[in-house]
């Protein structure tokens, strides 16, 4: 019973802490500015991870009932792809997120143009549907297997076992896990080499301590996810090459998923403790706006009457509310 009690904390957790996310980009956009280039990517995150975590219910069940599946076949497909889908489309998010700092980094001011809310929701689009395509063979393969006792276990059924296993294992290990870690490490290598080399003209210093802090933010959150699935990765490796996995293993095995899907609980904790912007946002999204005016201006009408005119709280007039760069490292 000790797997699944920590599957519980870390899926209520999780689905706790992304809806938060959500919803504290959600009231910003909503009340108070357009949704910054960061916002976008960490919103989507969110949404993965959220998506991911729904899945955990499902799994705790079969870890109970001994990994037998009492929901069809519909649901096997459903719950596996969407499953794998959040793997991927994490990881490619992050790889899409490092490639923005790269450009807020070493091009600040080049590629400005690029760094828009509109660009940043294509290259979402365009990541969503490269891993829908990526998991073309979790589509094809997943389905109801025969266990003993006439109960059935949801798993990926593949032909001829002995070599599509491996073949599928290495696909998996390089589109989801080896290629995005290498394109994020090398592009943070040059970001890192940049900002110790650069000798060109800086832009504006607080547009570079937010981009230092948005970059910072990023890099965290990529060690994070690969921290917590790498031991799952590797243990799909060694599982290639071991006959008869011993009850070690098996457990090993366990909590190498179990720290995966502490990945997609532990994000939202990173923005609170490392993003000061983020922390404001969601302290003000608890506010309700029905309950905390301020006067913003005096006027006198014709008659010689004073009239007050009253905002939410956390609203900015429109006389002096300040420019929303669209492309802005707003987290």
């Amino acid at each position: 019973a000790i797997l699944p009690t920590i599957y519980g904390i870390i899926c209520f957790l999780g689905i706790l802490g992304n809806c938060m996310v959500i919803y504290t980009i959600l009231k910003k956009t909503k009340c108070r500015a357009k949704q910054t280039v960061p916002d976008i990517f960490i919103f989507n995150l969110s949404i993965v991870d959220l998506l991911f975590l729904l899945g955990m219910p499902f799994l705790i069940h079969q870890l109970l009932g001994n990994g037998a599946w009492h929901f069809g076949a519909t649901m096997c497909t459903v719950i596996t792809v969407l499953d794998s889908n959040s793997q991927i489309v994490s990881t490619y998010i992050l790889t899409t997120m490092t490639l923005d700092r790269y450009l807020a980094t070493v091009h600040p001011i080049r590629f400005n143009h690029v760094r828009t809310p509109c660009a940043a929701s294509l290259a979402i689009g365009l990541v969503w549907a490269l891993s829908l395509v990526t998991i073309i063979p979790v589509w094809m393969y997943v389905g109801l297997m025969p266990l003993p006792g006439g109960l059935a276990g949801c798993a990926l059924l593949l032909p001829n076992p002995a070599t599509a296993t491996y073949w599928f294992t290495l696909y998996q290990f390089f589109l989801a896990f080896a290629l995005p870690l290498a394109i994020i490490c090398l592009v943070f290598f040059k970001i890192l080499h940049h900002m110790a080399t650069s000798v060109a003209p800086l832009p504006p210093r607080s547009l570079r301590v937010r981009t230092r802090k948005v970059t910072r933010m990023a890099v965290a959150i990529c060690l994070a996810f690969f921290t917590c699935w790498a031991p799952y990765y590797i243990l799909q490796l060694v599982h290639l090459g071991v006959q008869k996995p011993s009850a070690a293993f098996a457990y090993a095995y366990n909590i190498a998923i179990s720290m995966g899907y502490a990945n997609s609980c532990i994000n939202p904790f990173l923005y609170l403790t490392l993003s000061e912007t983020f922390k404001r946002q969601f302290l003000r999204a608890q506010k309700p706006l029905n309950r905390e005016f301020r006067v913003v201006n005096l006027s006198t009408t014709n008659g010689g009457n004073v009239s007050l005119r009253l905002v939410p709280g956390g609203a900015q007039p429109p006389a002096s509310q300040p420019h929303n760069e669209a492309n802005g490292d707003g987290l």
